[in-house]
């Protein structure tokens, strides 16, 4: 019985290199722009996705319905700030989870908190204006799609907390030790390139390189076999693809975000698929769900997923 692939968590030796990077440009926060901002001054003024958004105090009861943005408040300090948090938002595990929704989330349910910010995924935008209507400070952010916006996310959410100096250090942390990480790779692999295909849940959705689960694979030099899928979905970056599909293609690596030990055995017994390169070298990878699909500080983790995956089938 073939078991699940999983890959080390510790990083790959020049990563512990990480301090050597520069830092990133400027985020997306209007409060770059005063000089007091940086320092925690308040009132301070940061651009969400729908706008301007002031804060007249340093907030010191936030509610998150955003898991990637839960970790990011945690990584930068704002912890003893973060009263609440949804149901998703299990990590880190000093969290605060409630019961909360950050899908359909209730602004009753919220206000029982008695936040001073509430920070919401896009996708929640509505919620926003009625929290408002309330007196509740909201900031409204996108899902990232690259890793400048996950830089630039960090250093809004610094700026709005009081927590700019603490932001710009961790930002300069993440992508410090991400570069690391792939130079290391590069450096170790040469021109070898190989093809993947990440399946993202049981029906064979996966993420093209305009997503930012296909940027972190991009950054590695690796052939995406969604970008060519002409599929439903592709458009909004996220193709379904099918099993025929998947085994003309012949990726030398797949990455499953999702499912357990069984799941890289089902996958090698599906029709077809003992031809698969990535079947046959053993190269059918198990992630952390959570790591492969959040754009917060552990993306660091995840590359180091991928790029003990590419070192390991370099030679092949």
């Amino acid at each position: 019985m073939r078991t699940a692939r999983r890959l080390p968590l510790a990083l790959l030796g020049t990563a512990l290199l990480l301090t050597a990077c520069g830092a990133p440009e400027g985020g997306s926060s209007e409060a770059d722009a005063d000089p007091g901002a940086g320092a925690g001054a308040f009132p301070v003024t940061v651009t969400d996705a729908t706008g301007e958004v002031t804060l007249e105090e340093a907030p010191e009861r936030i509610v998150s319905l955003s898991a990637s943005h839960t970790e990011m408040l945690f990584a930068i300090g704002a912890d003893e700030q973060v009263e609440a948090v949804d149901e998703y938002s299990t990590y880190p595990e000093e969290a605060p989870v409630t019961s909360l929704s950050g899908f359909e989330p209730n602004v009753e349910a919220i206000v029982e908190y008695d936040p001073d910010l509430v920070v919401l995924a896009r996708s929640a935008e509505e919620t926003a204006s009625q929290l408002e209507t309330v007196g509740v400070p909201t900031l409204v952010l996108d899902a990232a799609v690259d890793l400048e916006d996950t830089y630039d996310q960090i250093r809004l959410l610094g700026d709005a907390t009081g927590n700019a100096e603490e932001a710009g250090a961790e930002a300069e942390r993440i992508e410090g030790e991400f570069d690391a990480i792939v130079e290391n790779v590069r450096e170790r692999v040469g021109d070898t390139e190989l093809s993947f295909y990440q399946e993202l849940d049981e029906t064979s959705y996966a993420a093209t390189s305009d997503t930012f689960v296909g940027d972190v694979y991009a950054s590695f030099g690796l052939v995406n076999i969604a970008d060519a899928a002409d599929a439903d979905g592709a458009a909004a970056g996220y193709p379904q693809l099918s099993q025929e599909y998947v085994v003309e293609e012949d990726p030398d690596l797949v990455f499953l975000s999702y499912g357990d030990e069984s799941t890289v055995t089902d996958v090698a017994e599906r029709p077809a698929f003992d031809t698969v390169t990535a079947v046959r070298n053993d190269a059918v990878y198990l992630l952390d769900a959570d790591i492969a699909s959040r754009w917060g500080p552990r993306v660091v983790e995840f590359a180091d997923l991928i790029g003990q995956a590419v070192i390991e089938n370099a030679d092949r």
